[in-house]
């Protein structure tokens, strides 16, 4: 995979979360990454964007503390913040089936990230296998209509995902998936049988380093390069609705400094080992620094 000791090379990630990151995001992230030749793994919500519903979790604290620390309403807009609050929201995929079929023409690995995003994020654990069953199958579908082909891979809303989830996904046999946090990919070990590889994420969000430990605008970028480290797994995720709108200035000079630093960037699938070589594994849910709740990791 790593060509060398000194080699740099970083799989990118972009989560797709809602209407207005698809309609704004996605065009001016396929922009900024042709301009430098640059192709990654785009995962779509596909379903209703009911994303303000998140804001009952503001009886939270820890949920209330991040969106101040990230300033949410000027990083994501009232339009997202509010978006199916009271009513159903639109559907995405219906809305903006050409982008996804852009992107997937640019060249972008396409996957499924969800149907309902919210739905999935805050009530996964409470979802009945017939639920889950529903919520996996109304994504893939209605992208795979998009898309005229199956989906490549998937990654689970908010790193939510448990045993359920991957055998669940099974059926679909896509390449991968990039469900949970770690340090490697692995293939999951659920009642004896391996399941399809993992390609965790590495690297921290903007929003889970923001606002902490003294980082800011003005040195967010440094803090992040840093953090890519030689012969090793490195995984970014960004977001449409973060740096393809509100901080695209800020990723486009991150972009830059990455080229004059030698970085590489790839889409997820292009750092899978061959099959016979990825080691197995399993997950655990635990809480993670910088997010309110549990996410899915890579188990030690």
């Amino acid at each position: 995979m790593f060509e060398d000791d000194n080699s740099l090379v970083v799989g990118l990630r972009v989560d797709v979360d809602t209407l207005r990151g698809t309609r704004r995001g996605v065009p001016k992230l396929l922009e900024s990454l042709e301009k430098r030749g640059i192709r990654a793994s785009f995962f779509f919500s596909v379903g209703p964007d009911n994303m303000g519903r998140h804001l009952w979790r503001l009886a939270r604290p820890k949920f209330l503390l991040k969106m101040i620390r990230s300033s949410a309403a000027s990083l994501y807009g009232w339009d997202i913040i509010l978006r199916g609050l009271f009513w159903p929201g639109p559907s995405i995929g219906r809305a903006c089936a050409s982008l996804m079929q852009a992107t997937a023409a640019y060249g972008h690995e396409v996957g499924v990230h969800a149907w309902d995003h919210h739905k999935w994020q805050a009530k996964l654990d409470a979802m009945s296998s017939s639920e889950l069953d529903a919520e996996t199958e109304w994504g893939v579908a209605a992208l795979r209509e998009i898309l005229g082909r199956n989906p490549d891979c998937s990654a689970s809303p908010g790193w939510r995902c448990n045993d359920a989830v991957l055998v669940c996904k099974e059926k679909y046999d896509m390449k991968y998936h990039s469900d949970c946090r770690g340090v490697s990919v692995f293939r999951p070990v659920i009642d004896g049988a391996a399941t399809t590889p993992q390609i965790p994420v590495t690297l921290p969000t903007y929003d889970e380093l923001i606002g902490r430990n003294g980082v800011t605008d003005d040195n967010y970028n440094r803090v992040l390069l840093d953090r890519i480290v030689p012969r090793a797994l490195n995984v970014l995720t960004i977001h449409a609705e973060v740096e393809g709108i509100a901080k695209s200035d800020l990723f486009e000079d991150f972009l830059d400094e990455t080229a004059r630093r030698g970085i590489t960037f790839v889409p997820l699938g292009k750092l899978l080992p061959a099959l016979d070589e990825i080691p197995t594994g399993s997950i655990a849910e635990e809480s993670f620094e910088g997010r309110e709740g549990v996410l899915c990791v890579q188990a030690a």
